[in-house]
């Protein structure tokens, strides 16, 4: 195996782990989005609502508001997540990150 192979299968490496590590965080907020989305906001509504925030039932603000406060977070946290992994491998594959990124054909 030469050092070109060499490059291009560490190059290959990087990409499987770069796409394995993209899906853990994307199952990983999006089960944290389904937690207020649906654990809180629906099924967990009733010990919610023992709890009051100014002067409503704290399952009427999850409902209402708390799902969308925490879709904005999980954006938010995938967007800064996801330049990190990118910074990450793409100085695995030896790429500045300002050059343009090549997609798998």
């Amino acid at each position: 195996m030469n050092a070109e192979q060499q490059t291009e299968s560490a190059i290959e490496a990087a990409k499987k782990a770069y796409w394995t590590a993209n899906i853990s965080v994307v199952l990983v907020l999006m089960g944290i989005w389904f937690l207020f989305g649906c654990v809180l906001s629906i099924f967990a509504v009733d010990a919610l609502n023992k709890i009051r925030l100014g002067g409503f039932p704290l399952g009427f603000w999850m409902a209402q508001q708390g799902t969308t406060i925490a879709f904005i977070f999980v954006t938010l946290a995938y967007v800064l997540i996801m330049k990190r992994l990118d910074m990450r491998y793409l100085a695995q594959c030896g790429k500045k990150s300002s050059e343009e990124p090549t997609t798998a054909a």
